[in-house]
């Protein structure tokens, strides 16, 4: 059974005149222990690793307007269980006051078995592009871009904003969504792992730390977007 240490004992009912010590016919087979395969959570995962990240690693995520310096954000490479059922290393980029929950954050997620397709920097996009990110399903954090249509800096330029799984959990504003290729998932009704819904052991883990959920917002509702200011 996934998620617990379970072994299975396998043996013959000594019941008298089935066994051989009571009929006098050959030996019993001695009793095997089966082990069961297990969850790849059951055990601890590999410990977080913590980095500080230059400009030329930020790549085109990172330009000297914008409102945090390198020096301030921390890259945290982290476990995480893939959508195969198996753990993977991922990693986000965050502001360095916020690594500490960050790190807890993930550990209980991984402990939950919330899968997350793939986990790093958005500059690995061309562009450091937000867009072609959410249409991989990547899991990121820092990218120094401003709100959509209000001109504002964004929490994720910050380094304070986490977008969880965003192919699956978009952003929906009316009639328009994010990413373009996520309109199978308007219907908040699917339940397939990874996705995130009111009340989910997944959304709890980020709110009950002070985190806020773009899910309950009203306009635009962004699924995939946690933050912490």
């Amino acid at each position: 059974m996934r998620g617990r240490t379970a072994w299975r004992l396998l043996a013959l009912i000594a019941v008298c005149g089935l066994v051989p010590q009571c009929t006098g016919g050959p030996s019993a087979p001695s009793l095997t222990l089966v082990p069961v395969p297990t969850s790849s959570t059951e055990t601890r995962p590999e410990p977080a690793t913590v980095a500080a990240v230059t400009a030329a690693e930020l790549g085109a995520t990172w330009h000297p307007d914008c409102p945090v310096t390198p020096k301030e954000l921390r890259r945290v490479t982290l476990t995480h269980l893939g959508f195969d059922d198996k753990p993977h290393r991922g990693e986000l980029i965050v502001h360095q006051e916020l690594v500490p929950q960050v790190i807890a954050i993930f550990e209980r997620l991984y402990q939950q078995e919330f899968p997350i397709e793939k986990m790093r920097s958005v500059a690995h996009y061309p562009g450091g592009g937000d867009e072609l990110s959410m249409e991989d399903n990547n899991t990121s954090a820092y990218n120094c871009r401003r709100i959509p249509g209000a001109g504002s800096w964004a929490l994720h330029a910050y380094g304070r904003a986490i977008d969880i799984n965003p192919l699956l959990n978009p952003m929906v504003d009316g009639r328009d969504f994010e990413p373009k290729n996520a309109k199978v998932y308007l219907d908040r009704r699917r339940i397939e792992p990874g996705l995130l819904h009111a009340g989910d052991p997944a959304v709890r883990v980020f709110t009950d730390a002070g985190w806020k959920w773009g899910g309950n917002w009203k306009s635009p509702v962004d699924y995939q977007h946690f933050e912490r200011r």
